[in-house]
């Protein structure tokens, strides 16, 4: 596989779930702040606990700069600073390297669209989370998955993961959409 063939292999295999969240998650009117909570309510119910799970699973033996690319603490900060509770959904399970492989991916690709996101967040409110990283993470990120994902095994393994990451976070926005727009 070529640089770009195991990421566009991953983003191919998850569009589906990758559009199904992002028309719920453009549900939430980011202008407003009763919005903005509600969408910061329905990423900490899932960022949270993924970034979690794959720092249980060792992300930081398979990715030296892990600990830089982590968002939980901007996320928590935002989230204080709004008065939001977290509603936490079931984590998935991370086993293998390709599985968190797939996971970071997902973590890795929110941050971009994030700052595109951010844009439409009103001044003075707290985005220390949808702030964007470094172009050069999501690059290394990718030489990665290139080098690792090198088999079909290990791209399907990848893909379950990313799949179950992006389930973790519908069913997130879908209960916090329930409870607020019922």
């Amino acid at each position: 596989m070529n640089a770009t063939s195991a990421r566009f292999a991953l983003r191919t295999a998850t569009a589906e779930a990758h559009e199904r969240l992002d028309r719920l998650f453009s549900r939430f009117d980011l202008s407003d702040r009763g919005g903005y909570r509600e969408f910061l309510t329905a990423q900490a119910g899932a960022f949270l606990v993924v970034e979690a799970a794959l720092d249980r699973a060792g992300a930081g033996e398979i990715l030296p700069d892990w600990d830089d690319r982590k968002r939980s603490h901007a996320l928590t900060e935002d989230v204080r600073a709004l008065s939001i509770a977290a509603n936490e959904v079931v984590a998935p399970t991370f086993k293998t390297e390709a599985e968190i492989l797939g996971g970071v991916y997902v973590l890795e690709g929110s941050r971009l669209g994030g700052a595109m996101l951010l844009r439409r967040v009103p001044a003075g409110m707290p985005a220390a989370f949808l702030s964007p990283g470094a172009p050069s993470a999501w690059r290394a990120l990718v030489s990665v998955l290139d080098e690792r994902l090198n088999s079909p095994t290990a791209l399907n393994e990848a893909v379950g993961a990313a799949t179950s990451v992006f389930h973790a976070f519908e069913t997130s926005a879908n209960r916090i959409l329930g409870a607020f727009h019922s």
